[in-house]
């Protein structure tokens, strides 16, 4: 239920940063242009992101002839969730990943590569599927889309403020609450930065709770668990062919297994989520020099080993 409420409130600062930088730029009017605005990306989004996604990695969709084995999973784990039967898609990459997209339960389509039904076992694609349904079930899909358009509606409105400013912006009356040349300075530089945080900071939230979740469908966290070890080990070595824009929306981060800075990072570590997965307190690992005691393998070391061992 935290989780819940923290993704409420984060939604409820990008709602608020969208009414007051539209109520900057045009006073009650251009925040009503906002909300309408982002309505309507909010909309489009929705509707159309299963669409746009499959057809921009070419996944096709596969039949219980077709992947049978893949199938009985994906249909196993709906009816644990007390979820409809999603389409099933299969991508055309060789590095393990998977996602869950759909405008709702009733629409859902889960994704997962080539790669990841080549490398992993069952336990550990059945882990990765119930991550993904976990996702269906939470109606994270529809949570990421409203915040990744929200986010990029404060970003297009903060652009028209930077050249609303230009053009003699600093000089409007103060009265309807722009707050004079420090509220168009926060409103063109600030909020975009402070949107994008946000939206990364849903995106980590949702996260873990679809691991939480996820482990409840499968009835364990152990296969997941050890997939996330193994997606973190290749992932790392063999990036995906993925775009930015659409990071956020597989399991781990398809575009590389180095973690970025926590703050601008759409995935948590995974060495947390494999921790919170097997009842473990997690111990972020000392800084250089910290101390001369023995420390444990990092998970990119731990990868390394992994990739070695392969070969």
């Amino acid at each position: 239920m935290g989780n819940q409420f923290r993704t409420a409130l984060l939604l409820a600062v990008l709602t608020m940063m969208i009414v007051w930088i539209g109520q900057l730029i045009g006073g009650r009017g251009g925040m009503l242009i906002a909300l309408v605005f982002a309505a309507v990306m909010n909309f489009g989004s929705y509707w159309f992101s299963d669409k746009i996604v499959l057809r921009m990695y070419r996944a096709q969709e596969v039949t219980a002839q077709q992947a049978p084995d893949l199938y009985n999973i994906v249909s196993e784990l709906a009816r644990n969730a007390g979820l409809p039967m999603p389409r099933v898609y299969l991508i055309p990459q060789e590095t393990p990943n998977a996602f869950a997209t759909g405008r709702n339960p009733d629409h859902a389509v889960v994704a997962v590569t080539q790669g990841l039904l080549k490398l992993m076992d069952r336990n550990q694609v059945r882990g990765v599927l119930a991550h993904e349904m976990a996702h269906v079930k939470n109606r994270d899909i529809l949570i990421g889309s409203i915040a990744a358009t929200m986010a990029g509606a404060i970003m297009m409105l903060a652009s028209i403020a930077r050249w609303s400013a230009l053009f003699g912006g600093f000089g409007r009356d103060d009265r309807e609450g722009g707050g004079g040349a420090l509220g168009w300075i926060v409103a063109a530089i600030v909020a975009p930065i402070a949107a994008m945080i946000v939206q990364m900071t849903i995106s980590r939230s949702r996260e873990y709770l679809a691991d939480s979740t996820g482990a409840q469908i499968a009835g364990t966290g152990t296969g997941l668990a050890s997939a996330l070890e193994k997606l973190g080990a290749y992932n790392e070595r063999l990036p995906m062919q993925a775009s930015p824009s659409t990071a956020h929306m597989f399991i781990v981060n398809p575009l590389s297994g180095r973690s970025l800075m926590n703050l601008f990072s759409t995935h948590p570590p995974i060495e947390e989520r494999v921790a919170r997965l097997r009842g473990v307190h997690f111990q972020p690992p000392p800084a250089p020099g910290a101390g001369s005691s023995p420390k444990k393998q990092t998970q990119a070391e731990q990868g390394r080993a992994f990739w070695d061992n392969l070969k």
